[in-house]
C-alpha cells in the first residue's frame, strides 16, 4: 500500500468512527445507550428469523437467514460482515446519518440490544456463495485495476487500500467487498455520487463523484466475483 494509502485508510476510519458515534449521540433516548451485556448470537438469530416484540420484521425476510439475501442482488449480502460494521450501520440508519426508508424504520424498533445480538448472529455465519452469471471478462479486468490501483488522473486510490487486499476488508470499522454483490456495490457508489448517501463524506462521496458509469460497473464486477471464504475469514 502507498504511504496516501496509508493516510486514505486511517482517515476512513476515523470517519467510520465518526459516523457511528454521531449515530448513537443522535439517536433516541431509548438506543442511545450501549448494551450492558455481551452480544447473544442466539437470540440475534430469533429476531433474524422472527423480528422482535417492537414490530421489527425479520432480516430473514430481505437478507434471508444465512445473510446470503435471494441472490437477486436486491439486498446486500451481510453473512460473515464485522458485527461493529453491522452495528454501526443500524445505528446510522436509526438516527437518520444514513437515509433509507425500509432499514429506517426498522433500525428504530431494534433496541441496543437487539442491534448488538442480530449483528453478532450474521458476523458469525459462513454461508456459501450461491452460482451467479459471469461478468464480462473485460470489465471485470479494468474492475480489478480500479481496486488495485486506482486512477490516479482523477486522483482516484485503490478501493483495495481501505477495503484491504481483494476487498477483504478491514474490521472492525471497514466492509469487505469481496463476493458482495455487483448491483449492490454499484448502487451504493452512485447514492454517493448523486448525494443520497452523505456517511463519509471526506472520503467515498469524494472518490464517487470521480468514478464515471462504466467505472462503477467494473468494480463492482470485480468485487462479485472475488469469494474465497480465507478472504472473508478477516472481517469477523
Amino acid at each position: 500500500m502507498t504511504k496516501f494509502g496509508h493516510r486514505l485508510c486511517s482517515l476512513l476510519t476515523i470517519a467510520a468512527t465518526i459516523v457511528s458515534a454521531a449515530a448513537l449521540c443522535s439517536a433516541s433516548p431509548a438506543t442511545a445507550q450501549d448494551t450492558k451485556r455481551p452480544a447473544d448470537a442466539k437470540r440475534g438469530a430469533v429476531i433474524a428469523a422472527q423480528g422482535n416484540t417492537a414490530k421489527a420484521p425479520a432480516c430473514a425476510l430481505c437478507h434471508a437467514f444465512d445473510g446470503a439475501s435471494d441472490g437477486s442482488g436486491a439486498f446486500p449480502r451481510i453473512a460473515g460482515q464485522s458485527a461493529n460494521y453491522l452495528s454501526q450501520q443500524l445505528r446510522a440508519y436509526g438516527s437518520g446519518v444514513r437515509a433509507n426508508a425500509i432499514m429506517a424504520p426498522i433500525a428504530r424498533a431494534l433496541s441496543p440490544e437487539d442491534i448488538a445480538d442480530v449483528a453478532s448472529y450474521y458476523a458469525s455465519l459462513e454461508t456459501p456463495f450461491p452460482p451467479l452469471a459471469d461478468a464480462n471478462p473485460d470489465l471485470v479486468k479494468r474492475g480489478k485495476q480500479l481496486a488495485e490501483t486506482g486512477n490516479a488522473s482523477k486522483g482516484i486510490p485503490g478501493c483495495d487500500d481501505c477495503h484491504g487486499a481483494e476487498g477483504a476488508g478491514r474490521p472492525p470499522t471497514l466492509p469487505y467487498l469481496a463476493g458482495q454483490y455487483a448491483s449492490d456495490i454499484a448502487l451504493q457508489l452512485r447514492m454517493w455520487k448523486r448525494g443520497f448517501r452523505r456517511d463519509n463524506p471526506e472520503t467515498m462521496v469524494l472518490f464517487a463523484k470521480e468514478l464515471d458509469d462504466q467505472e462503477i460497473a467494473a468494480v463492482a464486477a470485480y468485487y462479485q466475483q472475488v469469494r474465497s471464504a480465507g478472504q472473508l475469514a478477516g472481517a469477523r
